[in-house]
């Protein structure tokens, strides 16, 4: 199995979709403005510099939608798909997805944003397999604001993926793995996979995948 899996934001999109959802709750009057950009703006600081808690994180970014309930979460998110995602999916993206897909790959999105959020930005894209952050349900089958098993983080993508990879019978040594990445917090799945791919990379990405000769890809600024 050739396998080529992608984190999104930043990579696949030039934007943070999980970021760019908590100002879209702010806009549509779900959250306190000042309050909630403060604490947003802390949490992506720490996500930046690798120093991220993502229990804490994911129980502030889906507090609101928690708390609104299924079908005003559903008619939001439906309503940030055309007014944010859409807009930020590019053709460079898209044409590498569609690349990947027609040689026959395997390919999987896997982020450190929650379900909620990506599950239908990966269908937007056309890509079928997301690994993201699990919530747990109440038993009402509706958000808890906690985290259900691994969280698809820095270390967590590696568990992930090995699970993934268990789930099917299959191990590391059985497939050909690329992973296409922007940020520091992926190192642990880029050095685990055949052929990491640096990018739209931070500073620090950059640096690293130039002193160890990995692939330095500017999705949005060149063919891929």
């Amino acid at each position: 199995m050739k396998l080529v899996l992608f984190d999104l934001d930043h990579t696949l999109l030039p934007i943070d979709s999980d970021y760019a959802w908590g100002q879209f709750t702010t806009r549509i009057g779900w959250t306190d403005p000042v309050e909630f950009a403060r604490r947003n703006d802390e949490f992506f600081a720490h996500y930046q510099a690798g120093t991220l808690d993502v229990h804490d994180y994911v129980r502030f970014a889906i507090e609101a939608v928690r708390v609104k309930g299924p079908q005003a979460a559903a008619e939001a998110h439906e309503r940030f798909m055309q007014e944010v995602i859409q807009p930020a999916i590019t053709p460079q993206a898209l044409a590498l997805l569609r690349q990947h897909q027609a040689a026959g790959d395997t390919v999987l999105i896997i982020t450190a944003t929650n379900e909620f959020v990506t599950r239908p930005i990966a269908r937007a894209l056309g890509v079928d397999e997301l690994i993201a952050v699990q919530l747990a349900r109440d038993e009402q089958g509706w958000f808890t604001g906690e985290i259900d098993g691994v969280p698809s983080m820095r270390e967590g993508k590696v568990r992930r993926m090995e699970q993934w990879l268990a789930a099917r019978q299959l191990d590391w040594t059985q497939v050909e793995s690329t992973f296409y990445s922007d940020s520091t917090n992926d190192v642990p799945l880029l050095e685990q996979v055949n052929h990491p791919v640096a990018t739209n990379p931070d500073d620090r990405l950059r640096a690293l995948a130039q002193s160890r000769g990995w692939r330095i890809l500017d999705l949005f600024t060149e063919t891929p």
